[in-house]
């Protein structure tokens, strides 16, 4: 064999590739690769491979089958009737397309146009000027009217899946702001007459306004109090109107939405637009029946008698505040005219007490009631229920004089002080001038510390037990707590009576305020008036809801005055697990600003009730110096307890609790304004949603779950 020399291929591709040298040789051996196997054949050349590659990718056929090379075989190809399908079926859907796109292109340029005017609209309203608000409105309904037209030729795909339901949603949405600008319309030829009250301009005068800046306030309340019945008519319509609206509206879920698109959180500002269209059906078609009862209110058909009770906000009391003074008020053609005013110790002296004191009351206020254990006229108000206090107060009331008024109304330094800021200072025959401009003495309105000076109570006041009614004891200024409070209230009605028509919407704006903040309570005899009352808000009741509910009550048990410089802010942490059981974590912070003083500031003594949810069940509590079991009142279940709140102190009480209901898709919550408070913070923390707001008046949430 070394005779012979050895054959080597010129290149290692020669072996490789033998098949391109000669394949019918029998001197090169037939190598096949590992691919030219699977193919059970000869080796493809690499163009073939890779186009057989692609065709096994887009192949409806099994990608593992071997590829056949046999000349005559059919290869695989679309026939020519699947292409005209696929043809048909493609020209569908550009005409689909074209149908959406065209029209979707169309409504996005009439909605930019709508949106101006409504921008428009806003800004007339900002000018306060209705003929201006007339111009915009009707510029606004013409923009609306064109856009409904191009929506209509979206109408037809409210059939497609999912896209459906947005053109569903874009419908209600436009039906709702057609009814709205309607009931707008409806608004502005109401209100026209009364434009100067509202704080608005207007070409048109109501009847007996000569349109003169020194038409006085008298003058203008005396227009509405004969007008009010020509306005129940009008309030019917724009009721309808509102409740076509809210039934639009409601239509449309927030949580089809993303929680937020580029920088705008879309369902966040979906759910308080519908929120707020909801707030404005109700206020509407609830304000109807106080409307109606105005007429009996003001005195219209007949006299009223009143008794207005001052309460002090500064020494809180479950209603609003201590009952420190009341007035007699004679209300007739909406004119009011003090009767007679007193102090409420003056009752006292006169009343023989017959109702057993609440424990809480005995044990922590004590003073008369470490002798006698039955309650007196001037802590009656210890039902947070502003109706059952005033009904447990008239009753007791009639054994010493207190007959023949028609209704309560309650007020507190707060309706004073925002009185005083719109008429300004006034003087007080015998008693000085009074201002809301603050003091050093107090850091609080100078009137505020001259009403605690003249009811300040340095000990109590102690009458003869034999019923006499001789003072035993008073304190230096006992004389003066009577005589402040009815020739202040008299000067403050005097001066706002006749203040120009052009403070009228400042007056006007107040009053609201007092009223919504529940700075001011009615008690009415008459049922009707009170069920009116009540439907507005006005009457300081504790509500009966659906969904979850908190109340929170303080009492200042002390005698002080140590409210003016307490803050609270509430937390409320709620978790709702996946089957719908929520619990909450409520935490109640109260802060002490200032030092001790010796007469305003000193210790607190707080006796705190949360009402929340009938059948709750309580986890934990902390931060009470005394806890009292669980129970029941006016429907709901109440955790109470004491603490005390030192001057530059800070007290915390945090409860844990299960509500006895689970929800599914949708968590309500009713939030209820103690009477008297100014405005605590409030934190909702619910399902990464965080609300954060000022409570100055009851309100209802309603958090997607």
């Amino acid at each position: 064999m070394s005779e012979f020399k050895q054959i080597k291929p010129k290149e290692e591709r020669d072996v490789l590739e033998p098949v391109k040298k000669n394949p019918d040789s029998v001197l090169i051996p037939q190598i096949k690769t590992e691919k030219e196997k699977e193919v059970g054949g000869e080796a493809l050349p690499e163009q073939v491979k890779k186009s057989s590659r692609w065709k096994n990718m887009f192949s409806r056929k099994n990608p593992n089958k071997k590829v056949s090379n046999i000349k005559g075989e059919k290869k695989p190809g679309m026939s020519l009737a699947k292409k005209k399908k696929l043809k048909i079926a493609g020209i569908i859907v550009g005409v689909i397309f074209l149908l959406v796109l065209i029209p979707s292109l169309l409504v996005v340029s009439k909605a930019k146009k709508l949106v101006s005017s409504v921008n428009a609209l806003v800004e007339a309203g900002k000018s306060q000027n209705i003929n201006n608000i007339k111009t915009e409105l009707e510029n606004t309904k013409t923009s609306l009217k064109k856009l409904r037209g191009s929506y209509v030729l979206l109408s037809w795909t409210r059939i497609i899946p999912i896209f459906g339901r947005y053109v569903s949603d874009g419908a209600h949405a436009l039906a709702a702001a057609e009814y709205g600008f309607e009931a707008l319309d409806i608004l502005i030829v109401t209100a026209e007459p009364y434009a100067d009250i509202l704080g608005f301009e207007s070409d048109v005068l109501g009847e007996d306004d000569a349109g003169d800046g020194e038409k006085t306030a008298r003058e203008r309340i005396d227009f509405i109090a004969k007008t009010i019945p020509d306005l129940v008519p009008q309030i019917d319509v724009l009721s309808e109107k509102m409740t076509l609206v809210k039934q639009e509206i409601d239509q449309i879920d927030p949580g089809r939405y993303p929680v937020k698109f580029g920088k705008t959180f879309v369902r966040e500002r979906l759910k308080k637009g519908i929120d707020l269209v909801d707030l404005s059906e109700k206020f509407i078609r609830e304000g109807k029946p106080l409307l109606e009862q105005a007429p009996y209110l003001l005195g219209i058909d007949e006299a009223r008698r009143y008794l207005v009770l001052f309460q002090n906000d500064k020494e809180l009391r479950p209603t609003g505040g201590f009952m420190t003074a009341y007035s007699i008020m004679k209300v007739e053609d909406a004119k009011f005219e003090p009767v007679l005013s007193s102090d409420i110790y003056s009752l006292d002296a006169n009343y023989k007490p017959t109702v057993d004191a609440p424990e809480p009351i005995i044990n922590y206020l004590k003073g008369p009631y470490l002798l006698d254990e039955r309650l007196r006229l001037r802590d009656m108000n210890w039902s947070p229920d502003f109706y059952e206090s005033m009904k447990l107060f008239t009753e007791e009331a009639e054994s010493v004089g207190i007959t023949d008024v028609d209704g309560i109304i309650a007020v507190d330094t707060e309706v004073v002080v925002k009185l005083l800021e719109v008429i300004g200072p006034i003087g007080v025959p015998g008693f000085g001038n009074f201002t809301a401009e603050d003091t050093d003495e107090c850091r609080c309105p100078q009137v505020v510390f001259e009403l605690e000076s003249f009811a300040d109570n340095e000990g109590p006041v102690v009458w003869d037990p034999d019923g006499s009614g001789r003072i035993i004891f008073a304190p230096p200024n006992y004389d003066n707590r009577k005589k402040i409070i009815g020739p202040l209230m008299n000067s403050i009605l005097a001066n706002a009576m006749a203040q120009p028509k052009d403070k009228l919407a400042d007056l006007f704006q107040t009053g609201i305020e007092s009223l919504m903040e529940k700075h001011v309570l009615l008690f009415m005899h008459d049922k009707k008036v009170q069920a009116a009352v009540e439907s507005f808000g006005i009457a300081g009741t504790i509500k009966q809801v659906e969904g979850d509910y908190l109340h929170i009550n303080d009492s200042n048990l002390g005698g002080r005055k140590s409210n003016i410089y307490v803050t609270q802010e509430v937390i409320q942490d709620i978790d709702v697990a996946k089957d719908g059981t929520v619990t909450k974590t409520l935490t109640i912070t109260y802060k002490n600003s200032e030092e001790h003083d010796g007469w305003l500031n000193s210790v607190l003594p707080n006796w705190v009730r949360i009402y929340v949810p009938e059948g709750s069940e309580l986890i934990d509590i902390s931060g009470l110096e005394d806890k009292k079991e669980p129970y029941t009142e006016l429907g709901k279940t109440v955790f109470a307890g004491f603490f005390e709140l030192r001057p530059k102190g800070v007290a915390k009480v945090t409860l844990t609790y299960k509500l006895p209901f689970k929800v599914k898709d949708d968590y309500k919550l009713f939030l209820q304004k103690q009477p008297g408070t100014d405005k605590p913070l409030h934190t909702i923390n619910i399902k990464k949603v965080v609300e954060e707001f000022f409570l100055l008046t009851d309100k209802e949430f309603r958090f997607g779950i």
